[in-house]
C-alpha cells in the first residue's frame, strides 16, 4: 500500500546538513532546559 502513497528513488534523496550556527543553538537550549517532576506533574524551564 506504501507504493500508491509514496515514490522513493535513490537519485532524488536528499542530504540535509544543519549549519553549525543551528547545532550550536539546539545544544545551548537542551543544556539551558530543566525539567522538574513533582508528584504527577512536570515542569519544564529554561534556565536563561
Amino acid at each position: 500500500m506504501a507504493k500508491f502513497y509514496f515514490k522513493y528513488s535513490e537519485k532524488e534523496e536528499k542530504h540535509l546538513v544543519p549549519s553549525r550556527r543551528t547545532i550550536d543553538f539546539l545544544l545551548s537550549y537542551s543544556k539551558s532546559l530543566k525539567v522538574l517532576e513533582c508528584q504527577n506533574f512536570k515542569f519544564e524551564t529554561i534556565l536563561n
